[in-house]
């Protein structure tokens, strides 16, 4: 009878690790814990699928909720969002004595409310971060110099409603979730999507935002909910690449499930693209906290409350499926 080959453990994160994020560039992995340690784990040996940790520092004295890799043409930084709501960037960097070492190069103000998500995009060689704060407010930041990731400018401050805000009150905001558009082309305007989990109906829905290069501000270009479902708190969402398609292909989680909307790239009259929900998956026990796109565009992956991963793809008949599940072994 032949023998199976046992399980190996590629990578042991310490006990209290609360977060990770990998780094599919250069094959890295960062790994948060609740008393505000960041672990950097690497691979020694490139034919090698194990990881050791090769940097442990402290990034704040309370718990890190996020990390997100900056992309990596502007170098070997991350950015952390902890539990009091702060975010700041830690870039590796090689002093006289060749041993790379991290260093703190930006804090953000912590004037405004709590950070809840933040994602980079690249446009045009210039790299963008936007940022979801828990008051319902989103920040778009640039930076002024590509090799200076300490000099940090405000491009422009809105909330997340096609209407006025003004009579909303002070809205309460538990999370915030938002996918830049992961194409970059030159003369590709930027845009992302973005989603709340509000007490306020009108922050929720998820919308796309483009840039108006003309009038330099940032416009409601779609919303990606139905007439029924706008007020619906968003979990997660996720834009998929875009390999040819004539629309885009974006997913979003809410407590009714996983939609995916198909987006066109003509704008009427009005400035607004058209929107067509094409999916409505279900199978998940609870929240959807996470959604992941391939390279391709072609295959999605979730996860959440469950502890479950699931691979969904479409048919060539535009049906889509469950085609995989990966379940917790211990």
């Amino acid at each position: 009878m032949e023998e199976r080959e046992m399980e190996k453990a590629i990578v042991t994160l310490d006990k209290d690790s609360t977060c990770t994020a990998w780094n599919y560039n250069g094959q890295r992995l960062a790994a948060g814990s609740l008393n505000g340690t960041l672990a950097i784990y690497d691979s020694k040996d490139p034919a090698s699928s194990s990881f050791t940790c090769t940097s442990r520092f402290k990034v704040h004295e309370t718990g890190i909720l996020k990390i997100v890799w900056v992309p990596p043409e502007f170098g070997d930084a991350v950015a952390c969002i902890c539990s009091d709501g702060s975010l700041s960037f830690w870039e590796e960097v090689v002093e006289d004595a060749d041993i790379p070492q991290w260093k703190l190069c930006k804090c953000f103000d912590r004037n405004s409310s709590p950070v809840l998500d933040i994602h980079f995009g690249v446009f045009a060689a210039c790299l963008k971060l936007v940022a979801a704060y828990s008051d319902g407010h989103v920040k778009v930041f640039e930076i002024l110099d590509p090799l200076d990731l300490t000099n940090w400018q405000l491009q422009a401050e809105f909330n997340n409603a096609i209407e006025s805000t003004s009579k909303f009150g002070g809205p309460s905001c538990l999370s915030a979730t938002i996918s830049w558009n992961p194409q970059r082309g030159e003369f590709q305007q930027s845009s992302f999507v973005l989603g709340f989990n509000s007490d306020t109906p009108q922050l929720n829905s998820s919308k796309v935002w483009e840039f108006d290069q003309d009038h330099q501000r940032w416009l409601p270009v779609a919303e990606l909910a139905l007439p029924e479902d706008k007020g619906d708190q968003v979990f997660a969402v996720a834009w998929a690449p875009n390999i040819g398609r004539p629309y885009e292909v974006i997913a979003v989680a809410t407590c009714k499930g996983i939609s995916i909307w198909h987006v066109g790239s003509n704008p009427d009259p009005n400035g607004r693209l058209s929107v067509e929900r094409v999916a409505l998956l279900s199978g998940h026990n609870g929240e959807v906290w996470q959604m992941e796109w391939d390279m391709s565009g072609m295959t999605l992956a979730t996860t959440g409350g469950d502890g479950v991963v699931k691979l969904w793809q479409s048919n060539l008949n535009g049906a889509w499926q469950e085609q995989a599940l990966f379940e917790p072994t211990c």
